[in-house]
């Protein structure tokens, strides 16, 4: 990171089909190798597998996934006086959202199936149903932070 000026936050175009910012930032996420047309492959498919299995808006879904699996304090490690502390630290908003989009796609990947589109479906369908890896890892940083709510006073 730069010493003498912050970084300007790049604004977040919103993608061509559903016209969402969120599927723009999850294609971010699944990319690799720069093939940004794949990626976008794989979200839209993983997102009509979800409307024929809910017969819901795959959008609506997709937003409560990423709202379920958005964890609200994190831990920050923190070095004072010779040790490190785990300092629990409030999660901004859109550090959040990055946060559960990870976590959603990482646990997509290691999840067994065929295809990518499927296993991206499924992990989005089990966090907007309060379950799944994504879920469970929100939960275990909420109990990190609540753990080392004793460090709290070293907040920066």
């Amino acid at each position: 990171m730069s010493r003498r000026s912050t970084s300007k936050k790049r604004t977040i175009n919103a993608d061509p089909i559903y016209n969402s910012k969120l599927i723009n930032m999850l294609t971010v996420r699944i990319l690799k190798d720069g093939k940004k047309g794949l990626a976008q492959k794989i979200i839209y498919k993983s997102l009509d597998v979800i409307k024929n299995k809910t017969q819901q808006d795959p959008l609506e879904i997709l937003e409560k996934a990423v709202r379920n699996a958005t964890p609200l304090v994190e831990v920050k490690a923190r070095r004072i006086g010779g040790s490190t502390y785990q300092v629990p630290v409030e999660v901004r908003a859109y550090r959040g959202t990055n946060l559960a989009l990870k976590w959603i796609t990482r646990f997509a990947i290691q999840r067994v199936g065929n295809s990518m589109a499927t296993k991206l479906a499924n992990e989005i369908i089990d966090a907007s149903n309060e379950n799944g890896n994504a879920i469970r890892k929100r939960e275990e940083t909420h109990r990190m932070a609540e753990a080392n709510k004793a460090f709290a006073h070293y907040r920066y």
